[in-house]
């Protein structure tokens, strides 16, 4: 690991400032020469892997003092992005009324890391693609922009086939991130000229010709908070993975239904584990409204998530173990007693 230097931030502004300070005005914030640190779990495996470089780190940790907050209230949930993933997993009012947060969050990662982990810095994670962790390969876009994609030939087989380009295949891996955007969740951003809100679905990048710039933030930025607006007591967080413990997704679903009288007035589908981005599944959601349930309904919306896949040598699997995920956490949605 190589030398930084250290700062604890007593307060939003301190942070902002420090990591305006430090940051490069051309470099993908991804790249700053200040990080902020949180739990730490991603970051400093990166540093020590070189991957990640910074020349300073922010401590942000005292700011949980009004970051932290887990209010969910009449129809509108408020998260601070510094609670830590499993106290918002065991709250009991985002069990009952936002299960599809509360599986995405126990099904990411090990206990030791999810009481570390924070919301924020879950959603900020950085892909698992092998040749972006592994230095010793010079070819990958989003670590050494204009170098190229070992992964396009290479050992793909946990890579995106959903939201590509000719520059990166590599997967987001989160498993939060669904659920935030299947509930058209609304992101929190406090930087050096207040604070703004965007849309989640606003704030991760496709790869297109720029795969190094992941995020909307802009220099000095942090994540506050997630705002949701209604309640989803009917929404299920479903994974597929190599075992069934601390595994990222080779495919999951994130799905949200209103259902009354047995017809879906609402519904809402997300991706994960298959796509560059958290992946909204619009074009499936739109079969489901204002339909009766049955089996065939659910393989033909699976089939229309998947619509746009292209796999590659390794990872054409991902496109029918996604189908059957979508299809059975609609089953488990319609079926769920709440």
């Amino acid at each position: 690991m190589r030398p930084f230097s250290y700062q604890r931030a007593s307060d939003p502004d301190m942070a902002v400032q420090a990591l305006s300070a430090a940051a490069a005005a051309n470099n993908p914030l991804t790249q700053a020469a200040a990080q902020p640190l949180a739990g730490g779990t991603t970051l400093i495996d990166l540093m020590k892997l070189d991957v990640m470089r910074p020349a300073a780190i922010v401590d942000i940790n005292p700011l949980a003092r009004g970051w932290s907050a887990i209010e969910p209230g009449g129809d509108k949930l408020r998260l601070g992005a510094l609670a830590k993933m499993s106290d918002v997993a065991a709250h009991d009012g985002i069990q009952r009324d936002y299960p599809v947060i509360a599986n995405s969050l126990k099904l990411a990662a090990s206990a030791q890391l999810r009481n570390m982990a924070t919301l924020g810095g879950n959603v900020m994670q950085r892909t698992r693609c092998s040749y972006f962790r592994d230095v010793s390969y010079e070819n990958c876009n989003k670590r050494n922009p204009g170098s190229g994609c070992a992964a396009m030939d290479g050992v793909n087989r946990m890579h995106a086939v959903l939201g590509t380009s000719d520059h990166c295949i590599a997967t987001y891996p989160g498993d939060f991130a669904q659920a935030l955007i299947a509930l058209d969740a609304t992101v929190e951003i406090t930087g050096r000229s207040g604070t703004r809100n965007v849309p989640f679905a606003e704030l991760h990048k496709a790869p297109g010709s720029t795969p190094d710039i992941e995020t909307t933030l802009q220099p000095g930025e942090l994540i506050s908070a997630f705002v949701i607006t209604g309640r989803w007591p009917r929404s299920v967080y479903l994974k597929a993975r190599d075992r069934q413990s601390y595994e990222f997704a080779l495919s999951s679903a994130a799905v949200a239904l209103d259902v009354q009288d047995g017809t879906i007035k609402d519904a809402r589908v997300a991706l994960g584990g298959v796509a560059t981005v958290p992946w909204r599944a619009r074009e499936a959601e739109a079969l489901l409204k204002g339909q009766k349930f049955d089996d065939g309904l659910a393989q033909r919306v699976a089939d229309a998530a998947f619509a746009d896949a292209r796999g590659r040598q390794h990872n054409n699997f991902k496109i029918a173990l996604g189908k059957r995920v979508v299809a059975r956490a609609l089953q488990q949605a319609v079926t769920m007693e709440i």
